[in-house]
């Protein structure tokens, strides 16, 4: 049976059609629909469910627990009250998971995980921590709700005093509706936005307390994907898994290669090399929209690669996606093709990201 997160009932009573994803059952889209729901973040606010994403607890230095060594970013330098993300990887530098690290005070961390990887992640760290103890799951104890889009200051501001302070990657121990709890100005859309960190049992509370202000409407997951994908922002199984490096995924920026970490040695072996394939994105001629598991063809026919995320964008009016192509056919510009034994369309290769208007760093 999937899990439900503390807003079930509530996203029922809005008339969500609800579906199963990474083992929780959550609110896909509303009445309204998804190109409704796109607009809302793009253009004012929305909110979202995300409690089914997984929270950890270390108590203790980076180094002294061996959390440094567990993620690809370097932590000993973080500033306290700020975010970074990054990897925890395999021996083989394959993507366990990717995460974001938050530096709470000098020796107190939270990682936040993606819901489908808690079991695993919460058994690497088990593992490979110096003090097991420091560890705590915290997941099914702390809700997690998104407020995104260009407003979503303006709508925060009376219910977060003092939320006007946070710089992007930021965050701050805010009193919420007389919960001391932690927000962040992050989010998974491309917009300005802020995720809320907060009592499981007592969620309900700020869900209703955003959604009472008119201008912010309730989002799901579907809209989620399509606002991820405009502006390539990874999935895990989908642009990251096991036996997909952050090189391949055009995403070495987050990884230090300087430092230690589980699964360097590996890394730095395809680094030299070269990996085969990358992360290649592209527009559809037409607004036909790529699907994951389409295959990629070179203009003249040959296989060369497989799609992983694609989507038809509101925003742009096409479709694009996401996909896997030998390096020899990764070249901007680039004619290609997308499609399986029914259909083929044609596509160019562009530069990432798809949507370039965003309010992220507004």
């Amino acid at each position: 049976m999937a899990l439900r997160t503390p807003l079930y009932q509530q996203h029922l009573s809005l008339g969500a059609k609800v579906v199963e994803f990474g083992g929780w059952d959550m609110p896909l889209q509303y009445p309204e629909g998804i190109l409704n729901e796109h607009i809302a973040n793009r253009k004012v606010c929305s909110i979202f469910d995300c409690s089914h994403m997984g929270e950890f607890i270390i108590e203790g230095g980076a180094d002294e627990t061996g959390l440094d060594r567990v993620v690809t970013q370097p932590l000993m330098d973080q500033p306290v009250g700020s975010c970074r993300y990054g990897f925890a990887l395999n021996e083989r530098g394959g993507v366990i998971d990717d995460l974001i690290v938050y530096r709470i005070a000098p020796k107190k961390w939270m990682v936040v995980v993606n819901a489908a990887n808690i079991a695993k992640d919460a058994e690497q760290f088990r593992t490979c921590l110096k003090r097991p103890a420091a560890f705590k799951d915290v997941s099914m104890s702390t809700a997690k709700l998104d407020v995104q889009g260009p407003l979503s200051r303006e709508v925060l501001k009376t219910l977060v005093k003092g939320i006007e302070c946070l710089e992007y990657y930021t965050f701050g121990e805010f009193d919420v509706l007389g919960e001391r709890v932690i927000v962040s100005r992050t989010g998974y859309t491309g917009e300005l936005g802020y995720e809320i960190y907060y009592p499981w049992d007592k969620a309900a509370r700020v869900w209703e307390a955003v959604l009472a202000d008119k201008r912010v409407r309730p989002t799901g997951l579907g809209v989620r994907d399509v606002l991820r994908v405009e502006v390539c922002y990874p999935l895990y199984g989908h642009e990251l898994t096991e036996d997909i490096s952050p090189l391949q995924a055009g995403l070495k920026r987050f990884v230090d290669p300087a430092k230690e970490f589980i699964g360097r040695d590996a890394y730095k072996c395809l680094e030299t090399g070269g990996p085969s394939t990358k992360l290649a994105c592209f527009v559809s001629k037409t607004r036909r929209a790529p699907r994951q598991g389409h295959v990629l063809f070179s203009a003249s026919g040959e296989a060369a690669g497989h799609v992983v995320s694609g989507t038809f964008s509101p925003a742009l009016g096409v479709g694009i996606g996401m996909g896997f192509l030998k390096k020899e056919f990764t070249n901007i510009g680039k004619e290609i093709i997308f499609g399986d034994a029914k259909f083929k369309e044609p596509a160019e290769l562009v530069p990432r990201p798809f949507y370039k208007e965003g309010t992220l760093k507004n």
